[in-house]
Order: C-alpha cells, then sequence, then structure tokens
C-alpha cells in the first residue's frame, strides 16, 4: 500500500478548537481543543462515558458540534465532511462485518461501497499486508477475536486513507494480538498515516507519540507521555509489606496522601507535596514495612486525574434533586 497524498493542510491531520457537543441538557464535551500532526499515533483516554466516541465523531466530520471549529486533514469539520470522510478510515470497537461471509468476500464487499475500480487488487493488496491471506477463505464468523480485529482493520484500509480513528479496537483481545496490532500502528504511522486510537490499556498509551486524557467531556491533559506525567507534579511512593489493605484506610485523608492504589505485592501512595508525604509514611507505614519512593506512573497519573474530576451527569442530577 503506498503512502497517502499529504493533502491540504500545515501539517496537521487534526486542528480543532473549542468543540462542544450536548444532548439534551448533559454537556457532553466541553471546550475540546486538540492538535495530531501528520503520521503520529495520537491516543485518546479517558473513561467509559467521558465523551471519548462523541469527540472522535465530531473531530472527522461525522457528527456536528454544537460550537467551535476546526480541520481533518485540512478540511472543514463543519462544512467539508464528505471530503473528510473519502480520506479517513473509521473503526469501532464493536465488530461490524459479516459473519457468514468470508474474509475476502467482505472486503469485497467494502470495496463495493467504496466503489472502488480496481477492487480485486485492492482486495488482495489488503490481505497481504495484514497476513490475512492464507485464511481468505475463512468465515468471519469462525475468526477469533485478534482476526476479527486484523479484518477490520484491513477493511478500514482498502481505500488508503490518511487518517485512521479507531474507537477502542484492541477491547477484548488477547494480549499478543494486541502487541501485533500495535506493531501495524507502527509500520503505518511510518509510511506517514496519522492514527487517533482511543484506549484504556496503558501499555498502548504509552506507545504512542502524544496523549490526550479526556473525562466527563473536558480535556485535563495532553502531550508525550513523559509531558503528561510531569505536569501533575506527583510524588509516588511503594509500600511493601504487610496488611497493605489497612495501611491504605489508615492513610486515607492523612497528611500529604493524595490517593492509594495496590499495585500487586505494592501500594502506591501518591500526593503533590513530597516532603508531607514522605513524613507521613515514615509514621504510620512502620518499620516492618518497605518504603521506596518511586516514579509516578502514567496509570498513577490517570487514576489521580480521574479522581479530581468533575462528573457532569451526576452533577446534573444532583441539580435536579429536590
Amino acid at each position: 500500500m503506498s503512502a497517502p497524498a499529504n493533502g491540504k493542510g500545515n501539517g496537521l491531520a487534526i486542528d480543532v478548537r473549542g468543540l462542544n457537543k450536548h444532548f439534551g441538557d448533559k454537556h457532553v464535551v466541553s471546550d475540546l481543543s486538540m492538535q495530531v500532526g501528520r503520521g503520529e499515533i495520537f491516543g485518546f483516554l479517558g473513561p467509559n462515558g467521558s465523551g471519548k466516541t462523541t469527540s472522535i465523531r465530531m473531530m472527522c466530520g461525522l457528527l456536528t458540534p454544537d460550537s467551535g471549529e476546526g480541520t481533518c486533514l485540512g478540511y472543514d469539520i463543519r462544512t467539508e465532511s464528505d471530503e473528510i470522510k473519502r480520506r479517513v478510515g473509521y473503526m469501532t470497537q464493536k465488530f461490524s462485518y459479516w459473519d457468514d461471509l468470508s474474509i475476502r468476500e467482505n472486503l469485497d464487499f467494502v470495496a463495493r461501497v467504496y466503489g472502488m475500480p480496481n477492487r480485486r487488487e485492492a482486495v488482495d493488496r489488503a490481505l497481504e499486508g495484514l497476513g490475512l491471506a492464507t485464511r481468505a477463505a475463512q468465515l468471519a464468523g469462525a475468526l477469533s477475536g485478534g482476526w476479527k480485529q486484523r479484518l477490520a482493520l484491513a477493511a478500514c484500509l482498502l481505500h488508503e486513507p490518511e487518517l485512521l480513528l479507531l474507537d477502542e479496537p484492541t477491547a477484548g483481545v488477547d494480549p499478543k494480538a494486541r502487541r501485533d496490532f500495535w506493531e501495524q500502528l507502527h509500520q503505518l504511522a511510518a509510511r506517514g498515516i496519522s492514527v487517533l486510537v482511543s484506549t484504556h490499556y496503558m501499555d498502548e498509551a504509552e506507545r504512542c507519540h502524544k496523549l490526550a486524557y479526556i473525562a466527563y467531556g473536558r480535556l485535563l491533559a495532553q502531550g508525550t507521555a513523559e509531558e503528561v506525567v510531569a505536569s501533575q507534579n506527583l510524588s509516588t511512593w511503594s509500600v511493601e509489606g504487610d496488611d497493605l489493605a489497612a495501611l491504605s484506610t489508615q492513610l486515607q485523608g492523612a497528611p500529604g496522601v493524595e490517593q492509594t492504589v495496590a499495585f500487586g505485592t505494592a501500594l502506591h501512595v501518591t500526593g503533590r507535596d513530597a516532603r508531607v508525604l514522605a513524613d507521613t509514611l515514615a509514621r504510620l507505614a512502620g518499620p516492618d514495612r518497605r518504603i521506596e519512593q518511586t516514579q509516578t506512573s502514567l496509570e498513577d497519573v490517570f487514576i489521580h486525574m480521574m479522581s479530581g474530576a468533575e462528573d457532569n451527569m451526576a452533577a446534573r442530577k444532583g441539580k435536579e434533586a429536590p
């Protein structure tokens, strides 16, 4: 598959400012501004119901924002959505192809929908490019989750898009299939294809060139993984030893402690004031537990940001309560 054309624009695949979307009286996306570079893998993270899918749909012209503006591949998201759709591959988290058709038949059908003049060549190219050629005659309904995912990606790439929008594409897929999938994404990015991918997996987030974290409709942080971690100014200590559940309860509300999270056989204790946090742990953890400062992880940061975010739906319900 050849590299995509450069198209219109200023070197950005996505450039949006101040996007807002309401459904009824719920403010689903609030003042979202984002930039995704060409050939960049951009991770979009956040809890379920945070507005990720709505944001993705607005950024590629599938959903009109209530306010805000921007471009996708150099085309206006409000007035040139048809041009955007021709140049974007969109992969939803739910497998949506036909179980009673083979892999080749599924891809051929998609090629017909796109009105591609050289369908057979395009399908052959997709089969080879995604390692599906030996399974071309297999029914889609008999595929495992990882192979279904590969079929879905092949279908997205048939029309040689400049941008891939992937909505939690690895949900329910085994670790090896997830790793293989991400290797494929990096190969695509190396050819100049931009990727915007939503995920819940921290190991996947760390493989992105840049990240954005959205919670309850608001963008809380964006940048490289290192920049996102540094922006929160958190200190984290790892505590190992007996009865960590009791210690976690004891530390709730203690000076300097902002969150405690169990990580395997250790308890991660996080806060902004490193000195106060260290004093609290020295006083409460006791001499029989091992205490050491550790590097704040992306997961520590996201849990911290989530704990401080306001649930827009809960707030709305609260106002309606008598």
